[in-house]
């Protein structure tokens, strides 16, 4: 079992540039029990298996920012099981997030609301010495009013938790 250990967001990583001015942001790292897979084959992977507990609070979530405008994302578990890494498309949504860029060695996953916006990469690299491929996932959001730094109050320390789950599971053969 591998555990994800929190770190700097990945040097020379498209999404590194993105946490100028961001309100938040964090990375946690742990080395892939799958190192073939493509970042988002890694990110599929694991959210096709998310914890129920996780998508009942996206449920809960989705109820209660309604109350306020904000749109329903969905749950994180949403995703198309005939469809692999290759078939998606930027501009498509996958789960709670459409997706930005993919590339070889790190995909960018987003979304855009009138509080905020949130962009969170799966960056695959191989650690210092070469001998294990190493995933980190990052999130960076950007607040745009009131609501979004009052949105984030309760949700930061929740996303800690779900965030450091999530990349342990790509640490783990499920």
């Amino acid at each position: 079992m591998n555990i994800p250990f929190k770190t700097a967001l990945p040097e020379n990583s498209k999404i590194e540039p993105r946490a100028l001015g961001a309100y938040f942001y964090d990375a946690w790292s742990v080395q892939a029990a799958m190192a073939d897979l493509d970042p988002l084959a890694q990110f599929i992977r694991v959210a096709k298996k998310t914890p129920s507990w996780i998508d009942l609070m996206m449920v809960l979530r989705n109820r209660l920012v309604h109350l306020f405008g904000l749109k329903n994302l969905g749950v994180l578990s949403d995703i198309d099981p005939s469809k692999s890494s290759a078939d998606y498309k930027v501009g498509e949504r996958i789960g709670i997030f459409t997706l930005l860029e993919n590339s070889e060695n790190e995909v960018l996953l987003g979304d855009e609301d009138n509080h905020l916006s949130v962009v969170v990469s799966i960056h695959k690299s191989r650690n210092a010495n070469g001998t294990e491929t190493m995933v980190t996932v990052s999130t960076v959001v950007h607040i745009k009013n009131w609501m979004g730094r009052l949105y984030m109050l309760p949700v930061a320390p929740v996303h800690r938790v779900i965030a450091k789950r999530m990349t342990g599971a790509m640490g783990n053969a499920l």
